[in-house]
């Protein structure tokens, strides 16, 4: 069973696996343990991960990135719309009202769902994990922000499903964070004592969340969190791209929005600056070449600039740390630590305000940007039978306070009840009951629309519900309904006695079906439809890269032979053939740049066997040459050491003076041939020209030296025989010794046995040895 955590971030994704060894992060077909998540339409192919990053300049139309934000959103939805004017893709409505992209693929028009292109993204990350764990991957864990509502959750888990995952579990990245940190501390107090009360600060490049957690040896327990998910590092990178834009402005001329292609390479430029001024305080110089209107700009920023213009993001920063501290109902004294964590929390201002609220020194034993991944790697570990880790007891909460509708009598109208507050532990179920004689509905939704990053508050409507839960995935579920009534054995005759006995009652379950009709889900047709899609878009990538293979193969061939034949191999082949193989090589090429651009599989196969058919005599030769001295030295080296043992045969030495004189004149006989079989293809092809082929092959060589070897050595090798020592002779070695008699009366004497065999007595010393048990 496989075991793989997934962090799907705005910008970058990391894959983490467990394996003997522990917790890893892979890296994927670049060597780089971060996947840019982005992916490219192109008209034979997609591309996603970092062959999508190349393309973002050149195809930034197709391109997309960033679109995390938009999973389980409306097409209407406010901030749908205010975000369409910052991206360079299309954003369209599918017929269900949620949000699409529209691309060019295949040279037509297309539109994508969220899911869709999270599952194009997830599938990737899928082989990555595939290629490192070297078997199929099916079972994961995914992180979501904390922030995220049910609809967006469920966004996520059909994404997956598209992408033949079977998700596990949607793990929050701040309890993804808090697993990664506790799992592994031994120091932890004990559960019946006071818990250790640690803040996590995670700013991403799209969102900032803060929780505070609560550790005892072997478990932890979510107390609060916070967020805003309007901060993040694309906001800091949005303030230097308006800066800049608008200098370009002044000092060029240019309008720098007006071109998505110079906006794109300006984002780019941006971020690179604010990684380098986290780590330079002095001015830093952007440079841009041929930037728009083949114009070269230039400028440059320094820290202290940057941070004033980002003062009132930088505000933003202690409104979830106070908000935390108030939900946890705790001091600052209370806090054992403030773990910081994230690409963003890098920017030296943002780490300054976060110490400077809590009067301590950060903490940073973390990795800012693969803890997320390696907690769900952990959670998945924790769920797999195939793994065993320590007990490990993990509490999430409810972020959301979620209430239920339902209709009451006709009398009273609607009621409502509040069934999960803001921060109750989660998993949990609850279960209500209602006295009903008929279907009614029963609707959730989250009872607080403002605390809400999302504009509808309505999660689902059931019909028949009474059992309900928050799962660990944070998803509301209605998980049964029963029916309880009450059935009478027999009925009350009219004129029955009032005295007579009551009949006898019964209760009654009865199992009722569910019927969800939940927010912006996609329905099981639908999914089924897209994972379809998906299976058929793979399909098409495999064909294209094996074509796109087949064409790298016969321009690749073709500048190693226009080399070589100037090369290694010019004196292998004569001048007319060389003239007319470069000629087809000089051909091949323009033909490549011209029809052959664009042709099938087949035809470059084709292409490179008639190639081959030239090149591959001239090559053989070559090979040939290069291989024949080493193998006639082989077999040279062979026919001397029998040679020589014939020799030493022949003068009765003393190794192999056992050895039957029949089979040493097959020996003789045998390495006389290979001789005379050596010298004379020696001779024949030092006549041979290098343009010709070969008198004999390397094959040939080595096939005689191995028949050399199996009719020699068998004989040669074989070992004296053993000469067994007469009994007599041990007896005598035991009699007497310079001259002494053996006699019975000597004390201490070896007694001899019926067989006239010496028993030795043992020893005083041996009597004395323990008797030890060997493990």
């Amino acid at each position: 069973m496989s075991v793989v955590g997934i962090d799907v971030g705005f910008q970058s994704c990391y894959v983490a696996v467990a394996r003997a060894g522990g917790i890893e992060t892979v890296a994927n077909e670049y060597s780089d343990r971060s996947t840019p998540a982005c992916v490219s339409f192109g008209p034979r192919n997609r591309s996603v991960g970092a062959a999508a990053k190349g393309q973002v300049v050149t195809n930034c139309k197709n391109t997309v990135q960033g679109f995390k934000r938009f999973h389980g959103r409306a097409f209407l939805d406010p901030y749908v719309q205010s975000a369409k004017s910052s991206l360079v893709y299309d954003l369209a409505q599918m017929p269900s009202g949620m949000t699409g992209i529209k691309v060019m693929y295949m040279e037509e028009e297309k539109v994508f769902s969220i899911e869709q292109v999270t599952a194009m993204l997830l599938t990737k990350l899928k082989e990555t994990a595939e290629t490192a764990m070297k078997k199929p991957v099916a079972d994961c864990v995914i992180s979501v922000p904390s922030f995220y509502t049910d609809a967006e959750r469920r966004s996520v888990i059909d994404a997956a499903q598209i992408a033949g995952l079977n998700c596990l579990r949607l793990m929050n990245e701040t309890t993804a964070v808090t697993l990664a940190y506790g799992i592994y501390k031994q120091d932890l107090p004990a559960p019946e004592e006071k818990p250790r009360n640690v803040v996590f600060v995670d700013l991403g490049h799209s969102g900032y969340q803060v929780s505070v957690c609560a550790f005892n040896k072997g478990k932890l327990k979510m107390l609060a969190s916070a967020f805003d998910a309007e901060l993040g590092g694309k906001d800091f990178d949005e303030v230097l791209v308006n800066h800049f834009c608008e200098e370009f402005g002044k000092k060029y001329k240019l309008d720098v929005k007006t071109k998505p292609r110079a906006l794109v390479r300006l984002y780019q430029e941006c971020e690179k600056l604010k990684k380098l001024m986290s780590a330079n305080s002095s001015d830093l110089p952007l440079n841009i070449e041929c930037f728009m209107n083949d114009i070269d700009v230039t400028g440059k920023l320094n820290r202290g600039h940057f941070e004033e213009m980002c003062a009132g993001l930088l505000a933003k920063v202690e409104a979830p740390l106070h908000s935390v501290m108030e939900q946890a109902k705790l001091k600052k004294e209370d806090i054992y630590a403030v773990e910081i964590v994230g690409g963003a929390s890098r920017i030296p201002a943002v780490k300054e305000r976060v110490s400077k609220f809590f009067g301590k020194e950060l903490s940073t034993t973390l990795n800012a940007d693969e803890a997320v991944a390696r907690g769900c790697a952990l959670q998945c570990a924790i769920l797999s039978p195939a793994f065993k880790v320590r007990e490990f007891s993990i509490t999430d909460v409810v972020h959301y306070p979620i209430s239920l509708k339902w209709n009451s009598a006709a009398e009273e109208g609607l009621s409502d009840c509040e069934v999960f507050p803001r921060n109750h532990a989660a998993p949990f179920s609850k279960v209500l009951t209602f006295y009903r004689r008929e279907p009614f509905s029963l609707e959730a939704y989250y009872n607080n629309p403002k605390e809400l990053p999302y504009p509808d508050p309505t999660i689902g409507t059931r019909t028949n519900t009474c059992t309900c839960s928050i799962n660990f995935v944070l998803l509301m579920v209605v998980s049964e309904a029963r029916l309880l009534g009450t059935l009478e054995d027999g009925k009350q005759e009219k004129n029955h006695a009032p005295s007579a006995k009551k009949p006898k009652v019964k209760t009654k379950t009865v199992e009722l079906p569910i019927e969800n009709s939940l927010h912006w889900q996609l329905t099981n047709d639908l999914v089924n439809l897209f994972m379809e899609n998906e299976g058929k878009m793979i399909m098409q990538d495999k064909l294209e890269k094996e074509r796109n293979d087949a064409k790298n193969n016969v321009e690749e061939y073709v500048y190693e032979m226009r080399d070589k034949l100037h090369g290694v191999l010019e004196k292998f082949v004569s001048e007319s053939d060389r003239d007319t193989f470069a000629l087809r090589l000089e051909d091949t090429e323009n033909w490549l740049y011209d029809d052959g651009e664009d042709q099938q599989k087949q035809v470059y196969i084709d292409k490179l066997a008639e190639l081959k058919k030239l090149g591959q005599p001239v090559q053989e030769r070559y090979i040939e040459a290069e291989e024949r001295p080493k193998a006639f030295d082989e077999l040279g080296r062979h026919i001397q050491q029998y040679m020589k043992i014939v020799e030493a045969y022949k003068t009765k030495e003393e190794q192999y003076e056992h050895l039957d004189e029949l089979e040493m004149l097959k020996v003789d006989k045998q390495v006389n041939d290979a001789m005379i079989w050596m010298n004379s293809k020696m001779n024949a092809q030092s006549k041979q020209n290098f343009t010709q082929e070969p008198a004999v092959k390397v094959q040939e060589i080595q096939a005689k030296t191995k028949e050399l070897y199996s009719a020699c050595n068998p004989i040669v090798s074989k070992p004296k025989p053993k000469v067994e020592i007469p009994k007599d002779e041990k007896e005598e070695q035991n009699g007497p010794i310079n001259g002494q008699e053996d006699t019975d009366a000597q004390p201490g004497s070896p007694e001899k046995g019926a067989a006239g065999s010496t028993v030795a007595p043992e020893s005083a010393e041996g009597n004395k040895l323990p008797q030890m048990d060997i493990d």
